[in-house]
């Protein structure tokens, strides 16, 4: 029975960490494992500040490159010795990196994203590959391009399922497999991104098309909590997960989970395990066919840097089905996805990320045929099954500033008084 494994970058963000991942293999080492990887601790990040040099063209491309090889020097001194083939491998890849540096940035930023930040995870697995074979975990290394067929739609590459579950079929055929996260290929063969947390769901893509039994993603908390711990005292896991609320809370932004993970494993009732690799010992939660949360209790979201935009007509007109047509024409051009809205006789209310990018592209555009009005630097929480209690010790020091409430859902808006 072929078991498809996920570990995240915290997973593997050092020598220690990374040895501890092997410890854990080790009692699966009978079982056809696919194993994901996303990029080694906070390298996605790093590689995202070289792309924002390359594309400003501020000269800081190259020294902020420097600190991503040194980070993965350190750790490969750390894990094997001098004359190792990995250093030359590794090297290779940086390689790649450096001839992207070397010419002119295309006109699409979100190419270059892709071309530069999708090497962390080439480096994570080639690392990794290594290391458990050195250490008794014998692997294959599979490149996840040449099984992940998606579009060109970089950043947030849309997948070809037919293509995908061919090629996955015919490439994965033994067993243990070290690939990756995140990544993906386009048929012209340009990498591309599915999203931040994407590696989630390349877990999710692979055990559809391998029609597998088991999914586990490995995490630096004990299963699924009901609330992010970095913003919230006294959180409680969640042992049972019905599919329909993990696809609400992923939508919603729960760190936990990619949003689109979740769909493809219910279409086959497939269950989703999500373990601790600090205490592997500890019981998982699973999301999985429930009719019900198990134990019931409020659940917390946090989306930190939103932007809350008010949209109006120049001539103080009734916001109308033609204008809301115009404005989600211009959201989708540039890739903004709203995470809340609300409208008034004259306004419209619209919540979303402040990507520094996207963002001031869309108000641009929005300018030449609305009057906008905004506030950045807020906070949206969203809570499934709230009570009054719940709204209340959220609010405590904030400044609401929009509310949306269903029955089971919660959106407020804030920003923090000083």
């Amino acid at each position: 029975m072929i078991k498809i494994f996920k570990f995240g970058g915290t997973s593997i963000k050092d020598a220690v960490s990374i040895k501890r991942v092997a410890e854990i293999l080790r009692i699966y080492s009978e079982d056809k494992l696919v194993i994901v990887f996303s990029a080694m601790g906070k390298v996605t990040n790093m590689l995202e500040e070289v792309t924002e040099a390359y594309v400003q063209k501020n000269e800081q491309a190259e020294s902020k490159l420097q600190l991503v090889k040194d980070f993965h020097t350190h750790l490969l001194g750390e894990l094997f010795e001098v004359n190792n083939s990995i250093y030359n491998e590794v090297n290779n890849l940086f390689v790649e990196i450096e001839w992207v540096l070397e010419d002119a940035p295309n006109p699409d930023f979100a190419f270059n994203y892709d071309q530069i930040v999708s090497i962390g995870e080439m480096l994570s697995t080639k690392i990794m590959s290594a290391y458990l074979s050195e250490n008794g975990f014998k692997n294959s290394w599979l490149d996840a391009r040449d099984i992940i067929r998606t579009d060109n739609k970089y950043r947030n590459a849309k997948i070809d399922w037919e293509q995908t579950i061919t090629f996955c079929k015919d490439k994965i055929t033994h067993f243990p497999i070290i690939t990756q996260g995140f990544i993906g290929c386009t048929s012209e063969n340009f990498t591309t991104t599915l999203g931040r947390e994407g590696s989630d769901f390349t877990a999710a893509i692979l055990a559809f098309a391998l029609d597998v039994k088991q999914v586990i993603i490995w995490k630096d908390v004990d299963g699924v909590l009901n609330a992010d711990p970095r913003f919230f005292k006294d959180t409680e896991q969640l042992m049972k997960i019905p599919f329909e609320e993990a696809i609400e809370l992923a939508y919603y932004g729960a760190k936990v989970m990619h949003p689109k993970t979740i769909q493809p494993l219910q279409k086959k009732s497939i269950p989703l395990e999500v373990k601790s690799f600090l205490s592997p010992e500890k019981e998982s939660s699973i999301i999985g066919d429930y009719k019900a949360v198990e134990p019931f209790t409020p659940s917390f979201i946090v989306k930190k840097n939103q932007i809350l935009i008010s949209i109006s007509d120049k001539n103080l007109s009734f916001i109308v089905e033609e204008h809301l047509s115009s404005i989600f024409s211009l959201f989708s051009r540039y890739g903004v996805r709203v995470n809340m809205m609300q409208n008034s006789a004259i306004s419209f209310y619209v919540c979303v990320d402040n990507d520094s990018h996207k963002v001031p592209e869309l108000l641009t555009a929005l300018k030449e045929d609305f009057q906008l009005y905004f506030n950045d630097k807020l906070t949206m929480y969203t809570i499934r099954h709230y009570d009054e209690d719940s709204i209340a010790k959220l609010l405590i020091n904030k400044e609401l500033l929009l509310e949306q409430k269903s029955r089971h859902t919660i959106h407020l808006v804030v920003k923090d008084m000083e």
